[in-house]
């Protein structure tokens, strides 16, 4: 199955567009454009029934003690863990192309609703845990929402934009589920996947 993230070169930089904020010099940080790249697969397997797209960064601190907190670093070597940018399912098998902007344009504080959309349905992204405690923008964040790394960690961040095509229409789940719930979902049922990886900082030494 050929996968492409518009605009992403495998190994190569998301650009500003794509992210949740971009590099400030003197907040650290700032809201981007936060618009969801456009997705595009072709030749998916005999058989398949529905797609699904993750966006996924494998390498968020596993304890945020440090994160973003000024006169402190996020080590390289601190364990890292899976935060979902985007979930989204049941996206019919006639389906080939998400559009730029078509599921996200702009920050929306306290975040998108999940749930039905014409081309599958979105369920919660890792922001949603990750802001709960922000009195300005805790809420449930639905859909897409770009990278956002912390921006005193000394690592670039990775993030796998997947596309899975599966041998069911449905893999029934509702509400806020998961990234995680997906992937439990979906086991025994990929007939295919690609990816392509892009990276992302705020420090503005790394970049």
């Amino acid at each position: 199955m050929r996968f492409s993230v518009k605009g992403i070169a495998e190994g190569q930089p998301v650009p500003a567009e794509f992210a949740f904020a971009v590099p400030d010099p003197e907040q650290h940080m700032r809201f981007s454009d936060n618009r969801n790249p456009e997705l595009r697969w072709l030749d998916a397997p005999q058989g398949t029934q529905s797609f699904v797209v993750l966006v996924m960064d494998p390498d968020v601190p596993s304890v945020a003690d440090d994160v973003n907190q000024e006169g402190k670093r996020v080590p390289a070597d601190l364990p890292r863990v899976d935060f979902y940018h985007w979930v989204l399912i049941d996206i019919p098998a006639d389906v080939t192309l998400l559009e730029e902007g078509e599921f996200a344009d702009g920050v929306v504080p306290r975040g998108k609703t999940p749930g039905k959309r014409r081309k599958g349905i979105e369920g919660i992204n890792g922001y949603t845990g990750f802001l709960a405690g922000d009195p300005d923008l805790a809420g449930t964040y639905g859909g897409y929402d770009g990278p956002c790394p912390p921006w005193n960690d000394e690592i670039v961040h990775r993030y796998i934009y997947s596309v899975f095509a599966l041998d069911v229409p449905s893999l029934e789940l509702e509400g806020d589920f998961t990234g995680g719930q997906v992937r439990e979902a979906m086991r025994g049922h990929v007939l295919a996947e690609a990816s392509v990886t892009g990276t992302y900082t705020l420090d503005l030494a790394l970049r």
